[in-house]
């Protein structure tokens, strides 16, 4: 479970920094929907500074077990 959470996790920081950086929503242009979004220069760097943090959290996969329930 907590792999799966991690893999979901990092997928939405990856979206959002596709939408900082290039303000194209992935999910919405798989799903269905406007995949082209307006945001301010402020959200932006928000988005994208969540999208960094979302890359750096792939390398929990090889620590994994120290992050999981006991």
């Amino acid at each position: 479970m907590a792999k799966l959470a991690l893999t979901l996790v990092i997928i939405g920081a990856l979206n959002w920094l596709l939408v900082g950086l290039f303000e194209w929503d992935l999910v919405s242009a798989i799903l269905g929907g406007d995949s082209h979004r307006e945001s301010s220069a402020l959200s932006r760097i928000i988005y994208t500074i969540v999208g960094l943090c979302g890359i750096y959290c792939v390398r929990f996969y090889s620590d994994g077990s120290r992050y999981s329930a006991r």
